[in-house]
């Protein structure tokens, strides 16, 4: 059995502290940009598309964008709503924490089609590219969670329960660990072996995706305690897992309109 004491603050300054959250944000752009664009030359390479591959480096900026206000708006809306509406202020505080995948996930959808529209580029090319290397930073995240000691899982008696002072003395599943495997590394594997396949179909990654990730949170979601003030909806359902079955929903969509066409 395992007691966290792990510091969430990586150095402190005084003025300044360097957190591992922000740092897991910082270098699963650095690395998903990197990616990115050696996926783009490996889809250059096979396929007759033409894509200024310069023009990436200005999608990047869409997407902190568009991460940091889509999370923010998709927490204060799926999961906070009421106490937001009465402390509108809050809503900017993204420094005292409260982010959501989920209201990333569409903000980046919407910025990348914005974008998309600009370049006339097709929007799934794009977004074909940002499944490829989001799970890497998901898994990042998902680590940086487990430091932090939040999004605890459930309590437990299996050998591997961590117990987090902060929460209680009750040891609990490291559901942070299971969903950086799931949504990080498996799901990583899983969309770099499609999109490195040399026949390239537009669109493909971007619904596995959806898929994919839906079924590993929904899955994860088991393991996970629901948020303490939403507990869980219907008796039954966590707003994890609701969110996830939409997108599962929405990728089983997109995946056979596109095996349509």
């Amino acid at each position: 059995m395992y007691t966290h004491n792990l510091d969430p603050i990586l150095l402190d300054f005084g003025f300044i502290a360097i957190r591992w959250y922000s740092l897991a944000y910082i270098f699963g752009i650095i690395i998903g940009w990197w990616l990115g664009k050696k996926i783009i030359f490996h889809i250059l390479k096979n396929n007759s598309f033409k894509f200024n591959v310069d023009d990436f480096d200005d999608l990047i900026t869409y997407l902190i964008i568009s991460i940091i206000i889509g999370g923010r708006l998709g927490y204060v809306i799926f999961y906070n709503l009421e106490y937001y509406v009465s402390n509108p202020l809050d809503i900017i505080k993204v420094w005292e924490g409260g982010m959501s995948f989920h209201g990333a996930l569409i903000g980046v959808i919407i910025g990348t089609y914005f974008f998309s529209i600009k370049k006339i580029i097709p929007t799934l090319f794009f977004l074909d590219i940002i499944a490829c290397v989001s799970p890497i930073g998901i898994f990042l995240g998902r680590i940086a969670n487990f430091i932090n000691g939040e999004l605890v899982g459930k309590v437990t008696s299996v050998s591997w329960g961590v117990i987090f002072p902060a929460i209680d003395m009750m040891p609990r599943h490291p559901s942070q660990l299971y969903e950086a495997v799931l949504e990080g590394a498996i799901l990583f594997t899983i969309l770099i072996i499609i999109i490195f396949k040399r026949k390239y179909h537009m669109g493909t990654c971007s619904s596995l995706f959806l898929i994919c990730y839906g079924v590993f949170r929904v899955i994860s979601e088991l393991f996970r305690q629901p948020d303490e003030h939403l507990g869980y909806l219907f008796n039954t359902l966590s707003m994890g897992t609701i969110l996830s079955s939409l997108m599962i929903l929405t990728g089983l969509a997109l995946f056979f309109s596109l095996k349509k066409k």
